[in-house]
C-alpha cells in the first residue's frame, strides 16, 4: 500500500485498497476512531505501527450507540483537521463511511452482546449502547478483515465487549487494549473533555485521584467495600453527580468482594456539569 494518505468512502473502494496489502507477514491494523483525534487516538495508531505494516484508522461516528437524548448531533467533528494529524503521522488509509453506507435503506440485523455487556455498569445508564457498538465494530472488522485493532482502555467495558464479540464471532482478529492517555494532572484524554467549563476542566481530576487512592487503599489491604464507599463520598463532595464506583473483576466484570477474587478493575462513571466522565484503573 502506498504511504500517500487514501481517504476511502466506500465499502468496495475500501476492499480495493487493501487488496494489494493482503500479503504473507504483512500484518494489517485498524484503529477504530470516531474522529476529533488526540493523543490518546494517536498512541493507538502508534502502536499499531509498531506492530502492523499497514495501518487504517476508521472515522465514523455511530449513530446507533447514541441514545435519542443523548449528544449525537453535537458530538466534536474535526474531519479536515483530523485528516492533517494522520497525513503527518503516515497512516496508509482512512475509512470514513457515511451512514448511509453503514447502515443503508433496509439494513435489518444488530448484535445483542451479554456477558460483560450486562455487568450493570455503562450498561445501566446507557443500555442502547454496547448492541449499537458491537454491531459497528463487527461491521468494521469484516469490511477491513484486520489482522489486529487496537483500542483504549479508558473504554474498559466496551474492551471487555469487544474482545469478547470477537471471539465469540471466530472474528480472525486480535484485538489489544493500550494503557489510557492522560494529561499531566491525570485527566483521561476524551473527546468529550472539550464539553468542560475552565471550573470543571479544574475539578475533572479528582476523579482520577480517587480512583488510584482507593487502588492503593485496597492494595494496602482495606475492605472492597468499605473503599468504595468512602471513594463514592469523595466523589460526592467533590461536585460530582456519581452513576457508579465499582470494583469488577479485570476480564469478566463480575463483582469481586475482595483481591482473592480475581485480579480487579475499579470503574467509575460521573457527571460534571452537563459531562459525563469515565475512567479506570488497576488494582
Amino acid at each position: 500500500m502506498s504511504k500517500r494518505l487514501k481517504v476511502v468512502r466506500t465499502v468496495a473502494s475500501l476492499r480495493r485498497a487493501l487488496d494489494p496489502s493482503r500479503r504473507p507477514h504483512e500484518h494489517i491494523a485498524l484503529v477504530p476512531t470516531m474522529g476529533a483525534l488526540h493523543r490518546g487516538h494517536m498512541a493507538l495508531v502508534r502502536e499499531a505501527q509498531r506492530r502492523a505494516k499497514h495501518v487504517i484508522v476508521s472515522i465514523f461516528v455511530n449513530p446507533t450507540q447514541f441514545a435519542p437524548h443523548e449528544d449525537f448531533a453535537s458530538y466534536p467533528r474535526s474531519f479536515a483537521a483530523d485528516i492533517k494529524v494522520l497525513r503527518e503521522a503516515k497512516v496508509d488509509l482512512v475509512w470514513a463511511p457515511s451512514v448511509e453506507a453503514m447502515y443503508p435503506n433496509g439494513f435489518a440485523t444488530r448484535l445483542a452482546p451479554e456477558g460483560a455487556a450486562k455487568a450493570g455498569l455503562e450498561d445501566e445508564f446507557r443500555p442502547h449502547f454496547f448492541g449499537g457498538v458491537a454491531t459497528v465494530v463487527a461491521k468494521l472488522f469484516t469490511q477491513v478483515s484486520p489482522d489486529l485493532a487496537f483500542f483504549g482502555q479508558k473504554d474498559y467495558q466496551q474492551l471487555r465487549v469487544v474482545t469478547q464479540m470477537a471471539k465469540d464471532l471466530d472474528l480472525p482478529v486480535k484485538v489489544i487494549g493500550i494503557p489510557t492517555v492522560r494529561e499531566p494532572d491525570g485527566l483521561a484524554l476524551s473527546s468529550r473533555n472539550a464539553y468542560l467549563s475552565t471550573a470543571e476542566r479544574a475539578a475533572a481530576p479528582m476523579l482520577y485521584r480517587v480512583l488510584k487512592g482507593c487502588a492503593t487503599r485496597i492494595r494496602s489491604g482495606a475492605k472492597v467495600d468499605h473503599v468504595l464507599n468512602v471513594g463514592r463520598i469523595e466523589i460526592d463532595v467533590a461536585g460530582f453527580a456519581l452513576d457508579y464506583l465499582e470494583a469488577r473483576h479485570a476480564l469478566t466484570l463480575a463483582p469481586v468482594a475482595s483481591p482473592k477474587d480475581g485480579p480487579i478493575r475499579l470503574l467509575v462513571a460521573a457527571k460534571l456539569g452537563k459531562t459525563r466522565l469515565i475512567d479506570n484503573v488497576a488494582v
